[in-house]
C-alpha cells in the first residue's frame, strides 16, 4: 500500500516534491494539498487528482492523510509540525524547523512527550552520495581525527531581497548542518566576517566567511558567495591529522579542446542535489510507512536555528558569539 501524503505549501519546492513523489519514486501517493494561495492549491490538486484543503490544520486532521510534508512559508512551520505531532502523524519539514529557538524547543518538547520521533528535517546534503562517502572516510580513520572542515556554497546570483542574514539562515544553514553531520560534533561559538564587497552584489555584504568553533576543538570555515556568476558550486574538504578528504568534481567526462580541458559545473541546486533529494524522500517514505522518521531530526532543526540566530547576532556585533544549546534529550541520542 502506498503511503498517503498531504503537502502543505505548493510553491516551487512543494511542486518539485510532488513531481518527485508522483513521477520518480514508488511507495507514496499525494492525496491532499493546501496552500495560503487557494487558487494555486486547487490547480495543483486537480493536476494530480488530490483533494484540496482550505487550511494546513484541516489537511493534517484528515483521516485519508497518513503523513505530512511541510513546504510552506518558514514562519508557519512550527504550527504545522506541532499539529502533526499532536495527530501522531510522521511529518517531513523543510528547513527551518522554526524561525525562533523558542518555537523549536516547543517542537522538541512535544515530540519528547510523544515518546517517538515523528519529525524529519529537509537537510538533503546528508543524503548526498559524496557527503556520505566523506563521512565514511572519516569513520575509517584513514585521515585521523578531523581538525578543520572547509565548506563552500557558491550561488551564481540571488534575488534583490536577499540579505546578509539570509546568507546565514537560508544558505550557510546547510553547511552548518553538514559540519555537524560529518564531524559528529556541536558548535560552541560563531564569528562572521566579510571581505571587501563583491561589486556584483550591490548593497549586499557578499561574500561572508563564517567560523564555527566546535566542542571537540575542531574548526569549521564556511564561505558563502551568492553572486559568484559562474555557476552553483559546492565545495568541501576535511583536514585530518594524517590526511585530507575532499569533495570531488562531479563531471562524468572531461572535455579537452582548443588547448584547454574542462568539465561542467551545476547550474543550480536542483541539478546538484536532485539525486540527494530522491534518496532523502525514498528513505523518509520507508520510515514514515513504519510510523516514524529517519535522518535529520527536530534536534538538528533546533541546533540549526540556534546557530543561525546567534550568527545573525555575530554579524551585527562583529564579535565571536557563544552558542547556547539546551541539553540534548535522550530521544535524539
Amino acid at each position: 500500500m502506498n503511503l498517503k501524503i498531504g503537502i502543505i505549501g505548493v510553491g516551487m519546492i512543494g511542486q518539485d516534491h510532488i513531481r518527485r513523489l508522483t513521477t520518480v519514486l514508488a511507495g507514496a501517493s499525494v492525496v491532499a494539498v493546501s496552500d495560503v494561495n487557494g487558487a494555486q492549491a486547487e490547480t495543483v490538486a486537480a493536476g494530480i487528482g488530490a483533494r484540496c484543503y482550505a487550511t494546513g490544520e484541516a489537511l493534517i486532521a484528515a483521516s485519508e492523510v497518513e503523513a505530512i510534508i511541510v513546504t510552506s512559508w518558514g514562519p508557519t512551520h512550527a504550527t504545522y509540525v506541532l499539529a502533526a505531532i499532536a495527530a501522531g502523524k510522521p511529518v517531513f519539514c523543510e528547513k527551518p524547523l522554526a524561525e525562533t529557538v523558542e518555537d523549536c524547543e516547543a517542537v522538541l518538547d512535544a515530540e519528547v512527550r510523544h515518546g517517538k520521533r515523528l519529525v524529519q528535517l529537509g537537510f538533503m546534503r546528508r543524503f548526498d552520495s559524496q557527503y556520505r562517502a566523506m563521512k565514511e572516510t572519516l569513520r575509517s580513520g584513514i585521515i585521523g581525527a578531523p581538525l578543520i572542515f572547509q565548506s563552500g556554497h557558491r550561488n551564481p546570483s540571488v534575488p534583490g531581497y536577499y540579505t546578509a542574514n539570509n546568507a546565514l539562515t537560508d544558505t550557510a544553514v546547510h553547511d552548518i548542518d553538514t559540519a555537524r553531520f560529518l564531524l559528529d560534533d556541536e558548535p560552541v561559538a560563531i564569528s562572521v566576517k566579510s571581505p571587501r564587497k563583491n561589486s556584483r552584489g550591490g548593497a549586499l555584504a557578499d561574500p561572508l566567511l563564517t567560523l564555527l568553533d566546535m566542542r571537540s576543538g575542531a574548526l569549521v570555515t564556511i564561505e558563502t558567495s551568492v553572486n559568484i556568476a559562474y555557476a552553483y558550486d559546492i565545495r568541501g574538504e576535511i583536514i585530518g591529522e594524517t590526511g585530507v578528504v575532499t569533495l570531488a568534481e562531479r563531471n562524468d567526462v572531461v572535455v579537452k579542446a582548443n588547448g584547454v580541458f574542462s568539465g561542467r559545473v551545476p547550474a543550480d541546486w536542483k541539478e546538484r542535489f536532485s539525486t540527494a533529494f530522491d534518496t532523502e524522500f525514498r528513505e523518509w517514505i520507508a520510515a514514515a510507512r513504519a510510523g516514524g522518521a529517519t535522518g535529520p531530526s527536530s534536534w538538528d532543526g533546533y541546533v540549526a536555528t540556534a546557530v543561525t540566530t546567534t550568527g545573525v547576532k555575530a554579524i551585527a556585533s562583529g564579535a565571536r558569539e557563544p552558542i547556547k544549546l539546551r541539553e540534548r534529550p535522550a530521544l535524539y541520542a
